[in-house]
């Protein structure tokens, strides 16, 4: 998928972030990220890397859910990371559990919540409230993810729409992996979830961005991806090119600085 310049704008605003939190020279940084930022993070590793000579290793996992690989269970068992990137209310409970660094949470996006169907599939028409009751009702399955747009999907938007019970029986919740793959393999007829996870993968048409963007505004939804900081862990640094420590240096254990700024 390519990188509009405002996606740019995003992914270098990205790497400040990142050179803020690693000013102490760290050699290699852990970085926990969920599905709405894959693609932007895919894309803003290689500069980061480059400009700093510092070596990121990314693990993936949802913002929430039950999942093993979601982002709060690998924290919870002990998994190690510098920076963690995920939903905001997820990061959220993460800080009141002093999991993060109160203080050094920064908003980075604003994904908006989608729909796809298959490649070549008939697209349905969801350009009003009732037009997206009506598809919702007549699909033969539904696939949502588990973690945030999931979360909204289930317990906010089918609600208001009062169709929660009509279409539980035909619901698949994903609890890892892209919802559009499930698409893209025919197991699911309309899948849900952030537009930023949906764009990248084959096989699926992205349709619109249903009753979430049409009058009346309040069923606008954004989920808003935001980073934060962990401990830094003492490691052992590789001595490689670009690196002006001793190879048997540790790195500092104090709480990563930050600062704070507005979202993109």
């Amino acid at each position: 998928m390519g990188v509009g310049p405002r996606a740019r704008r995003v992914v270098r605003a990205a790497v400040a972030v990142l050179l803020l939190a690693t000013r102490a020279a760290a050699d290699e940084i852990k970085v926990m990220t969920s599905g709405a930022f894959t693609a932007a993070h895919l894309a803003v590793t290689p500069e980061f890397e480059r400009t700093t000579h510092h070596h990121v290793v990314t693990v993936y996992g949802a913002s929430m859910g039950n999942a093993p690989d979601s982002i709060p269970n690998r924290l919870q068992r002990g998994e190690p990371a510098d920076v963690v990137i995920m939903a905001a209310q997820a990061l959220d409970d993460l800080i009141r559990q002093g999991k993060v660094i109160a203080g050094s949470r920064v908003d980075l996006v604003r994904s908006q919540i989608g729909l796809a169907v298959r490649a070549g599939a008939p697209r349905p028409d969801v350009t009003s409230v009732d037009a997206l009751r009506r598809a919702l009702l007549q699909a033969k399955s539904i696939a949502y993810s588990s973690s945030a747009s999931g979360v909204y999907l289930s317990t906010e938007l089918l609600p208001r729409l009062g169709i929660a019970d009509a279409v539980k029986a035909k619901s698949r919740v994903v609890d890892s992996g892209p919802v559009g793959a499930v698409v893209a393999r025919g197991d699911a007829e309309i899948g849900f979830q952030q537009v930023s996870e949906l764009l990248p993968v084959e096989g699926i048409d992205f349709v619109v961005r249903p009753a979430l963007r049409p009058r009346p505004a309040r069923r606008r939804r954004h989920a808003r991806s935001s980073r934060s900081s962990r401990r830094r862990r003492p490691r052992r640094r590789s001595g490689r090119p670009g690196s002006n420590r001793s190879p048997t240096r540790s790195r500092s254990s104090r709480p990563v600085e930050s600062e704070r700024r507005s979202s993109s």
